[in-house]
């Protein structure tokens, strides 16, 4: 990954993250999933999945992000 990107979400769950990433690109914010997920435990463990942002979009994304999640919490309410 190159030194300006930055992540701004993580999830267990890869559908999580691909459904930020879309919503970010969505925003015009380009947005990458990277799996963090070690081969050697692919069985056993779920992998971490992470979206990044390039750094000059890192605050737009996290408020986006931060508003997602606000919704989704009242809709469960």
């Amino acid at each position: 990954m190159e030194k300006d990107w930055v992540k701004v979400f993580s999830s267990n769950i890869s559908f999580e993250s691909e459904i930020v990433k879309g919503m970010l690109l969505e925003n015009e914010i380009e947005a990458v999933v990277v799996n963090r997920q070690d081969s050697s435990f692919v069985q056993m463990l779920p992998g971490m999945d992470e979206v990044y942002v390039h750094n000059s979009n890192e605050a737009k994304a996290k408020e986006l992000i931060a508003t997602s999640q606000e919704g989704k919490m009242e809709n469960n309410l």
